[in-house]
């Protein structure tokens, strides 16, 4: 419970940040929903054509954006550390994180707030509601959902840091892949395909369950949802902490191998 009040606190500082300058807070998140738009447009044009790709239909596809897009801006609003994770490592700079007495991930990853991810959530549950008004009740279980796992892939991918050192551009690369792959709908890919986006690209963990929740409450669903999302963030949690037994043995990688 310690935690938990701490993380909330954290959090909560972050958020007071990011709101500090409104027009550069309202420009961001107003540029996020555009950028968002933008880009289901095609989509829309394709389904204005097409009834249906696989078996996913528009509303469908709208659900699958706007989990995804809420759960990632969720994520950064919460824990925005988490795109200048591998940075941070690389630079030393979790030297000062050591000395306290709390989670040094927690820290990290709480350490920032983008105000970008607002335009991210606000645009998603605008799609979600578009999507049908039968996914409301269990969509934001599905968002929550998202989040913890976009927050522990991101954090497996510039954990990555501590062996390779400057792995900035890897990691985002890495992270910018499951969002893209996220945004398809999984009936387009075969099963090679499937299986590396529930694994080392786990955009099936990451977005397809939680939305799968959505299409089919059940307590089934919610059980695989919330065990595959679990395991992948306790993956996540145990990656850098291995990292930081390195980190630690002379802040700078392979001095002690």
């Amino acid at each position: 419970m310690r935690s938990l009040r701490f993380a909330v606190a954290l959090c909560a500082m972050s958020l007071k940040v990011s709101l500090a300058n409104r027009v550069a807070f309202l420009m961001q998140a107003a540029f996020m929903v555009l950028n968002n738009l933008l880009y289901l447009s095609t989509w829309w044009i394709l389904f204005a054509r097409f009834d249906h790709v696989g078996d996913y239909r528009l509303p469908d596809m709208l659900l699958l954006f706007g989990v995804s897009a809420s759960g990632f801006g969720l994520a950064v609003v919460l824990c925005g550390g988490l795109m200048e994770l591998a940075r941070t490592i690389a630079d030393g700079d979790l030297d000062g994180l050591l000395t306290q007495p709390r989670s040094v991930l927690l820290r990290a990853l709480a350490s920032r707030s983008l105000a970008s991810g607002w335009g991210d959530v606000a645009c998603g549950l605008l799609l979600i509601g578009l999507s049908g008004p039968q996914r409301l009740w269990i969509a934001p279980m599905a968002i929550v959902l998202t989040a913890v796992g976009f927050t522990a892939t991101a954090c497996v991918a510039h954990s990555l840091a501590f062996w390779l050192g400057r792995a900035d551009t890897l990691a985002r690369m890495i992270v910018e892949l499951v969002i893209t792959f996220s945004l398809y709908p999984p009936s387009l890919f075969g099963l090679g395909i499937k299986v590396l986006l529930f694994t080392v690209l786990p955009a099936g963990v990451v977005v397809y369950l939680p939305v799968e929740l959505v299409r089919d409450p059940g307590l089934r669903t919610l059980a695989v949802a919330m065990a595959a999302v679990g395991a992948y963030a306790l993956l996540a949690m145990y990656v850098f902490e291995r990292g930081l037994r390195r980190y630690e043995s002379g802040s700078r990688f392979g001095v002690l191998g």
